[in-house]
């Protein structure tokens, strides 16, 4: 049987991410043979070309990270309709200099959680144009703009009960897009 290493990116920095939470409880529903490692982006410096050439320890833990994987778990919140900047840093560093893109071929999914009613529809939106661009293909159903609210996480910090089935659809789609693209 496979092993998959999944590299998730969390593209919020705060402690308290509904995201980083929604990463943590997602994983629980995934099968045995995948297994969840949130690759930290928070320490990576500004992209600079001049750079390329030199990068920095962290940006180079980056890249190791993602060839280290058979697939990405993006799960990102929205700001100002777009991905946050923390994100788009971390995508330029591993996909640079140009012919070196860490992402390339790893097969993808994308999710976010918001307090507003369309969740991160626009942010995942504009990642998956991202993705595209640098041949990450991305599962394209079933999208999950989820909005926070009560419910989404029990006092455990699992999914809740409103939420697992839908949850646990998209797991099992995402999933069997790894098994596919990672062969």
């Amino acid at each position: 049987m496979n092993h998959f290493r999944i590299a998730v990116i969390v593209g919020s920095l705060r402690r308290d991410s509904f995201n980083r939470k929604l990463a943590e409880a997602i994983a629980t529903l995934a099968p045995p043979a995948f297994s969840f490692s949130q690759v930290p982006i928070g320490d990576l410096p500004l992209y600079n070309q001049d750079d390329d050439a030199c990068p920095a320890a962290s940006v180079r833990r980056l890249k190791a990270d993602i060839a280290a994987t058979q697939g990405l778990l993006f799960v990102t919140p929205e700001y100002n309709r777009s991905i946050p900047g923390v994100l788009k840093n971390a995508i330029d560093h591993a996909s640079r200099p140009y012919g070196q893109n860490a992402w390339a071929g790893k097969p993808a999914g994308v999710l976010g959680v918001s307090v507003g009613a369309i969740g991160t529809a626009l942010a995942q939106q504009h990642l998956r144009n991202i993705l595209a661009y640098l041949d990450v293909p991305t599962l394209g159903q079933p999208e999950a703009f989820i909005q926070a609210k009560e419910g989404l996480f029990d006092e455990a910090g699992n999914i809740g009960a409103n939420s697992q089935g839908f949850l646990q659809g998209w797991m099992d789609r995402y999933v069997a897009w790894v098994a596919r693209h990672a062969a």
